[in-house]
């Protein structure tokens, strides 16, 4: 087993959550980032980090002075000997988990690997997949065995992108390994550049339990609030009025109801489903969760018609400007937005539909979503507006709604962020 002096990092995958973590490393141990996307390797290494998780300075600052390295060569990974995989773990079309980007990363990872070393997996999956689907994977490339000559960690992320207050450094992170030394030496390496430290879980498959009810159980106490919203929306009572009276109990658990996207919340609830339905068993409560907030951007759209047809607007080819389109505030993530819900839904009431972000980057949204955005405040004038996202640009002083919208208009306030008397409806 290697001492610490030893470890050389090899971090595969750059992106939200990978990145932050190779530039925290690097500042204690030599670390190599490997990604495939060559333009992203190539923007890393000239100093910039496009997701904005990493800022330019501390970026450079590992380049210049602690060697840090972004490629996409692989034989720069072969030197290492401590891996870390931290690629997306999706779900397609249908919500079924995707595994497709583990196991290529796997394979990376078997083309490099050597006796003695480590490979710790940060990726969000149900209990058994590291163990079950990616080690076999390095197995057959690399021709090792498993705890023989080489070993594993897992050690779930719990990045949540644009919040500079939970930085990776900041966060405690839960570690494991597959024998009890490994789990030792792996705490040890993630310790050395944690503040607030780690929480050594009994065994891989704990760890990554503990992972994918994290947001499971988010995701069904936001579900909770969205079916409130719209159940005070039918009695005619303010939503945030009622969770602000509610709030002032000691042991009352303050969510606030709105879209749910983004790549944890939204798709780890998937993973544990399948798990437990491969096991014989249905998990209503989850599924059920997910149907609720896979719904609200339809209804935000239905909500919004309805409001344009009490103020007598007409609905036919109406211009209707939607207000943020990533998936959370102040950040430039698209992954699984669920403002698209609403921009389809719109779709179906045949009205011109603006969406304005200036957050996110409009060649991204097309690639991924095949709409166009603006990143600029458009001009014109709006029969209603959708404010999507709670982008700090979108507040009351930043924006000035009254020249944006015709004398007769609608607003709707998915994020509560405007002053009420503004708005028509919100959730």
């Amino acid at each position: 087993m290697k001492e610490m002096k030893d470890v050389k990092i090899g971090v595969v995958g750059l992106g939200y959550v990978g990145l932050p973590l190779a530039r925290l490393f690097s500042t204690k141990f030599a670390t190599v980032g490997y990604d495939m996307n060559q333009a992203r390797v190539d923007a890393l290494m000239a100093g910039h980090d496009a997701t904005l998780e990493v800022a330019d300075d501390l970026l450079q600052d590992a380049i210049r002075n602690h060697g840090f390295v972004c490629t996409t060569d692989l034989e720069q990974l072969r030197s290492c000997n401590f891996y870390v995989v931290a690629v997306p773990t999706p779900v397609d079309r249908n919500n079924t988990p995707d595994l497709t980007p583990l196991v290529g990363a796997s394979e990376t990872v078997g083309k490099v690997i050597s006796k003695g070393d480590i490979v710790v997996y940060e990726s969000t999956v149900y209990p058994g997949v590291t163990e079950d689907d990616c080690i076999p994977v390095i197995e057959r490339v690399s021709g090792l065995k498993y705890n023989v000559d080489f070993f594993a960690g897992y050690s779930p992320e719990r990045i949540n992108p644009g919040d500079k207050e939970h930085t990776v450094e900041k966060i405690l992170k839960i570690t494991s390994g597959s024998t009890p030394e490994v789990a030792e030496l792996v705490d040890k390496v993630y310790n050395t550049v944690l503040v607030n430290g780690t929480h050594r879980a009994s065994s891989i498959k704990v760890a990554e339990a503990a992972k994918v009810i994290e947001n499971s159980q988010r995701d069904i106490n936001i579900a909770f609030v969205n079916e409130l919203s719209k159940i005070f929306t039918l009695m005619g009572i303010d939503t945030q009025d009622v969770l602000a009276a509610a709030g002032t109990k000691w042991n009352f658990i303050k969510m606030n109801p709105g879209l749910v996207g983004g790549h944890c919340i939204s798709v780890d609830p998937y993973y544990l489903a399948q798990c437990a339905q491969r096991l014989g068993y249905n998990p209503e409560i989850i599924l059920a969760g997910r149907r609720m907030n896979d719904g609200m951007g339809a209804y935000v759209a239905d909500q919004t018609i309805k409001l344009m047809l009490k103020k007598g607007i007409q609905v036919l080819h109406s211009d209707v400007l939607i207000m943020g389109f990533t998936f959370k505030e102040n950040c430039p993530d698209v992954r699984n937005t669920r403002v698209i819900d609403i921009y389809h839904a719109l779709e179906e009431y045949n009205v011109n539909i603006t969406v304005y972000d200036p957050w996110a980057n409009p060649a991204v949204v097309k690639h991924e979503y095949g709409i166009d955005i603006v990143s600029e405040l458009p001009g014109g004038k709006y029969d209603a507006a959708i404010v999507a996202v709670g982008h700090k640009e979108f507040r009351k002083h930043e924006v000035n709604m009254d020249a944006l919208l015709k004398d007769n208009h609608v607003i709707y306030d998915v994020k509560a962020i405007m002053p009420r008397e503004m708005v028509d409806g919100r959730l």
